[in-house]
């Protein structure tokens, strides 16, 4: 268990250095251009992740397609909402948002799957909007469009959890990921092409393959993570990323959070484990991480 807690670590360590990598490129590119090659160069890492027994030529035949694709879909939306999310605003304010999702899993698994939602899972959920007050401080703050594309991203992330609890068993890994990574590169160049493209020079080059490459090595080391722990102890390893959002941003863009932007963000750490301790999230035999990063 522990070298599957220390894997989580580092693959939230390798999503939040691909985050700010992308961050260093905003104003270069636009975001379909880093999203075509950062969901392109990831690809190309991930092609060589094949499970055994399955093969990347079969991974348009699935059993549930409309569920498929939604999930791609509300993946591929994420990922340009997160492009331009994380290029516009501060990273910690970024994360504070998208850290709703677990909290919108909840809500959501009351209205669509019909759960039980006892007292303690519904404070997390109060307690996690009032840490996502406190860091934003809508009315006291000019908030700008980064933060509405970091709210619907969270909303997005939970729709996919949503939509993964029932294809667990049912499709297969190249399926889930080879529809998202081909939708994602056609959306993206197509929106790259109609906008303005521009041809990367080698050093940016370098940034886009990165980029790509911590994602890639992200999605890896979770899935290995998930072979030597469960995925309710795996679970609080992604408020890790919390810390280091406030640790990037610091270093690199200058963005220094105040007291009560710290104090947001413990409180939202705190209303997150809560509900993970309190929920236990279920598809027959198979444990669903409700953090799993649902885009590239």
């Amino acid at each position: 268990m522990p070298n599957g807690i220390l894997l989580a670590l580092i693959a939230y360590a390798s999503y939040s250095c691909s985050d700010a990598v992308i961050k260093s490129l905003g104003g270069q590119f636009t975001v379909f251009e880093i999203g075509f090659f950062t969901i392109l160069f990831a690809g190309c890492f991930l092609f060589f992740t094949r499970p055994v027994g399955e093969r990347w030529r079969d991974f348009w035949r699935t059993r549930r397609p409309w569920a498929v694709q939604a999930r791609a879909w509300a993946g591929i939306a994420s990922g340009v909402l997160s492009v331009y999310a994380f290029t516009t605003i501060p990273l910690a304010e970024v994360y504070a948002l998208i850290f709703l999702a677990p909290l919108f899993v909840t809500i959501l698994s009351t209205v669509i799957l019909k759960e039980k939602v006892g007292p303690w899972r519904w404070l997390a959920v109060v307690a996690g909007f009032a840490g996502v007050m406190l860091v934003v401080r809508p009315g006291f703050r000019e908030l700008h469009l980064g933060h509405l594309a970091a709210f619907a991203i969270a909303f997005l992330a939970a729709t996919s959890v949503i939509l993964m609890r029932s294809l667990a068993q049912q499709e297969k890994r190249t399926t889930m990921l080879g529809v998202l990574v081909g939708y994602g590169l056609v959306f993206n160049g197509l929106g790259a092409a109609a906008t303005s493209f521009i041809l990367p020079d080698g050093r940016q080059l370098v940034w886009l393959v990165m980029a790509g490459a911590f994602t890639a090595c992200g999605q890896l080391l979770q899935l290995l993570a998930a072979k030597y722990a469960p995925a309710n102890r795996i679970a609080p390893t992604h408020y890790s990323q919390i810390v280091r959002a406030v640790v990037l941003g610091s270093l690199f863009f200058r963005e220094y959070p105040d007291a009560l932007t710290l104090v947001g963000l413990a409180v939202l750490g705190a209303s997150g484990l809560l509900t993970m301790v309190r929920e236990e999230v279920r598809l027959g035999t198979v444990r669903w991480n409700p953090f799993t990063r649902t885009r590239l």
